[in-house]
């Protein structure tokens, strides 16, 4: 039995050794892989490719409707539908920038008393700035261009005559409507050459003396309205084209409260070197509040206001302010680059 116990003995602590032996072995091939891992050359992460253009597309789509059925105080049933786009694209590159801006702008009404689709609201705005950092901070120099026009006919609407006993129809009034504007009637396309001042982030001062502007009246009998010049040797035709070079003056600024809440603001003073310079000067001013009060929900309020000295206003039989001013809640969605 002493021997067996011996026997016993000596088999396990062979064994003991063997095991003691293996484990040192496998940790020293664990340490060799670890070393050889280690001073591998390291692969390294691949940087981003740098992104200079940043977009973003605002829209807005509002519907309203007004039902009247044996209403005693009276009424009309009337829809209006608008939508409006504003669309921005920016490009930075060292000292190099590219700023691009596109607003359009669509709506009309209709109201049971007026059998016809009115527009109430039409305009097209591109502005495009490109600025180049000079030596003084926050100044660049800037090439800016502009163009403001309408998609379509804009009219305003007379009562047509009536026997007192029939109601005026359809064609009746489409007779009593005045012709306001029209595409390219007017257009107001600008290119100027200057500097441009961006002390912060929220406002940018653009001038440029030196400012090449183009009228254009497509429609004749418009062109008197808006102030273009008469054809030579003529008492009753107009010109289509207006040139005009002289100085413009452009204001932005924008504040961003939240997320949810913003104002953007512009104001652009020109005068023509050409006509009374410093006298006759064309003002516009355009004013935009966004507030966004639900994910897919807003309200919008926008005025744009336009003095010009050209322009003759019907209804007072000289020049003066023009304004409109729209408020609309309705749906929205934006789409942006990260």
């Amino acid at each position: 039995m002493k021997k067996i116990f011996i026997v016993l003995t000596i088999a396990a602590a062979s064994f003991a050794q063997a095991f003691a032996q293996d484990v040192t072995d496998a940790q020293a091939a664990a340490e060799q892989a670890a070393a050889a891992i280690a001073d591998a050359p390291k692969e390294e992460a691949e940087a981003p490719a740098p992104k200079y253009w940043s977009e973003s597309v605002l829209t807005n789509i509002s519907f309203t409707q007004l039902l009247l059925k044996n209403w005693a105080a009276g009424g009309f049933n009337a829809f209006t539908l608008a939508g409006n786009i504003d669309a921005n694209a920016n490009y930075a590159k060292d000292k190099m920038k590219w700023n691009n801006r596109l607003q359009l702008d669509y709506g009309f009404l209709y109201s049971q008393d007026k059998p016809i689709l009115q527009k109430n609201k039409d305009r097209m705005y591109l502005e495009s700035k490109w600025g180049y950092a000079t030596p003084i901070r926050h100044l660049d120099y800037s090439a800016n261009f502009s163009f403001l026009n309408q998609f379509d006919k804009n009219y305003t609407y007379g009562t047509p005559a009536s026997d007192g006993v029939t109601e005026p129809t359809k064609a009746d009034w489409l007779a009593a409507r005045a012709l306001k504007s029209g595409f390219l009637a007017p257009a107001y396309i600008t290119l100027g050459l200057g500097v441009d001042w961006t002390p912060w982030d929220w406002l940018a001062v653009n001038f440029t003396p030196l400012t090449g502007g183009l009228v254009v009246v497509t429609v004749p009998e418009l062109r008197k309205t808006y102030g273009m010049a008469l054809v030579d040797g003529s008492t009753t035709d107009y010109k289509p084209l207006k040139f005009q070079f002289g100085a413009q003056l452009k204001v932005d600024a924008k504040w961003v409260i939240n997320d949810n809440f913003s104002y953007t603001t512009q104001v652009v003073l020109f005068t023509d070197y050409l006509d009374k310079p410093f006298v006759k000067n064309r003002v516009t001013w355009d004013n935009k509040v966004f507030w966004k009060l639900a994910k897919f929900f807003a309200l919008t309020l926008t005025t744009n206001m336009i003095y010009d000295p050209n322009v003759t206003i019907p209804d007072l039989g000289h020049d003066g302010i023009q304004f409109k001013e729209f408020l609309e809640f309705g749906f929205t969605y934006t789409i942006a680059s990260k």
